[in-house]
């Protein structure tokens, strides 16, 4: 899969997700995959190259150049920059995820909340991280914010913040798991059903939640374990493994065949996968 990675790049530098113009996520993903087997030549630099370029002036990263605002992907883009040591772009998106909160948690949602006498079955006190600034916060941006501020503290980093938001992070997606232990985009429960969860967003959290000794995880190993067994999506198994092994669990399920990979996003997440069961895990950085 790495020649794939290689031979999908464009001439810009950035990766497409299949074909045509580059986008900030599959790039960045196919950074992180070269780096993981060690990759860091050519291809490496031009694709770091089209990632500072991609920078909004004086912001984070859009998901697209054309795109003007500044979006979840600045988490997916934090750990190439430290692998890179460009601590300068580095530091900026570290100062704009630290900037960024669910709306649903602001003190003012929270107030209006209050005064009309809402109820929801939902746990706002925690701050997790939107998919777009404004909006509400959701699993995936949550979980990725964590791991590239995790990254950060390893490199050095020292702004008080990180720390107090990595933890709000990580209560925030303990708050959201889903009845069967897993978890899905967020709503873990909505009115007043149970609702189930998805591979994908199981296997990311899991990753995030490193370390964390909360009640209930082995319960939620559990549930990833069983859904290795049954996903369909190449996406979903490359987050599974990565799931488990980030709680030291190597994955039982035998898969009866890895899935096929739809795009070059996918391609890269197996690539890291495999190099996580192999004993190098690029999204943890040092243990």
């Amino acid at each position: 899969m790495i020649d794939a990675i290689l031979s999908g790049q464009n001439p810009d530098g950035g990766w497409p997700y299949r074909r045509g113009v580059s986008w900030t996520e599959p790039t960045a993903l196919c950074l992180l995959a070269l780096a993981s087997r060690g990759r860091t030549e050519d291809s490496f630099q031009r694709g770091i190259v089209w990632l500072r370029s991609a920078r909004r002036p004086g912001e984070g990263w859009p998901p697209q150049p054309a795109v003007q605002v500044s979006t979840w992907v600045t988490a997916l883009v934090l750990p190439v920059l430290l692998l890179a040591g460009d601590r300068q772009f580095a530091e900026s998106a570290v100062y704009w995820l630290l900037r960024q909160t669910g709306e649903e948690s602001t003190w003012v949602r929270r107030l209006r909340r209050w005064l009309s006498g809402e109820r929801t079955e939902v746990d706002y006190s925690h701050h997790g991280w939107p998919w777009y600034p404004g909006s509400a916060a959701w699993v995936t941006p949550t979980a990725l914010a964590i791991l590239a501020l995790e990254r950060a503290r390893q490199a050095g980093f020292q702004q008080a913040e990180i720390g107090h938001r990595i933890e709000q992070g990580r209560r925030y997606l303990l708050s959201r798991v889903c009845g069967d232990g897993g978890w899905n985009h967020g709503a873990s429960r909505a009115l007043g059903y149970e609702s189930g969860s998805y591979p994908e967003t199981t296997g990311l959290a899991l990753v995030a939640l490193r370390g964390s000794a909360a009640p209930g995880l082995e319960r939620s190993l559990d549930a990833a374990e069983q859904q290795l067994g049954s996903c369909r999506s190449s996406e979903g198994q490359s987050w599974l493994q990565m799931g488990l092994l980030a709680h030291g669990r190597r994955p039982t399920s035998r898969l009866s065949q890895p899935a096929p990979c739809r795009n070059l996003r996918d391609q890269a997440l197996a690539v890291m996968a495999s190099s996580a069961l192999a004993g190098e895990f690029i999204l943890l950085g040092k243990s």
